[in-house]
């Protein structure tokens, strides 16, 4: 009689011709960060195309907004004055230099108006508000309370993450022209007070410097901001890992990202806006 053969674990080879390219190899971890990016595109196509999907939930909305608005409003005003002043502050020292100070006001301003004043009010609603939308749906998710949603034939995407989206969304532009006219104050009291400027000069220089596109392309920004803010909060949410503490990693995890996206999409847009509106006078 024969011995019988050898009996080898699992996924180890035989020696056989051809063993290694049949053994199932795991996914590559280069893989990982693209699949990540793909899935949340998803969602916010998903989220896109239920906005306009009934029935829509009007009393969650205005709950998310209030929520939303009433955590951010006052760091938003705080934030607003010193930006301006150090806007107004470097500015004018500049302008100061080059011997046009009469250019103070309206660098200034169009400074906080496109630029400090959208990602001011994006880098609050990330850090207050999507942190807490985060929290809340990673710990719904862990609870197996979407699982539920979903067995009953109910749509998390369009009960809670579709609210929660456009609650970030409107209260973005809200809170950018708050923030635009509390750093414009600020500056003009900092120049006007510390720089020893005059305000019709200030004023002056910023009418004729400053243009209605200025004013869209900033709240353009501030909604396109807000609608990142809430999607990466809302994936990072929908997908925890870990229990409880993948719940607070996945908070950290979409500040950061947002962050980052927000300063990469900012410059898009800024360079895309330079390049199709002219400046005043050109």
């Amino acid at each position: 009689m024969t011995a019988p053969p050898p009996v080898r674990p699992p996924g180890e080879a035989t020696g056989e011709p051809g063993e290694k390219t049949r053994r199932k190899r795991p996914p590559s971890r280069l893989l990982a960060p693209l699949r990540q990016t793909g899935q949340l595109f998803a969602l916010a196509l998903a989220v896109a195309r239920a906005v306009f999907r009934r029935p829509f939930q009007v009393r969650e909305f205005i709950e998310q907004f209030w929520f939303v608005a009433s955590v951010t409003i006052l760091p938003a005003a705080l934030v607003s004055i010193p930006f301006g002043a150090v806007i107004a502050l470097q500015v004018g020292s500049l302008t100061e230099q080059l011997g046009a100070q009469s250019f103070t006001g309206g660098a200034s301003v169009l400074a906080v108006i496109q630029q400090a004043s959208p990602l001011i009010v994006a880098l609050l609603i990330a850090g207050a508000a999507g942190s807490a939308i985060c929290a809340d749906l990673g710990s719904r998710k862990i609870r197996e309370e979407l699982d539920a949603m979903e067995v009953m034939g109910i749509s998390p995407v369009q009960r809670l993450v579709v609210p929660r989206v456009l609650a970030t969304m409107f209260v973005a532009v809200l809170l950018n022209g708050l923030v635009s006219v509390v750093g414009t104050l600020g500056g003009y009291f900092f120049n006007v007070i510390m720089q020893d400027g005059t305000p019709g000069a200030y004023l002056a220089s910023f009418s004729a410097l400053a243009q209605l596109p200025d004013l869209y392309i900033g709240e353009l920004k501030a909604l396109i901001f807000g609608f990142i803010a809430g999607i990466v909060a809302a994936y990072r949410g929908l997908n925890p890992r870990g229990g409880p503490k993948g719940v607070g990693d996945a908070v950290n995890q979409s500040v950061v990202i947002t962050f980052m996206l927000l300063f990469a999409v900012n410059m898009i847009l800024t360079a895309i806006y330079l390049q199709i509106v002219p400046p005043k006078g050109g």
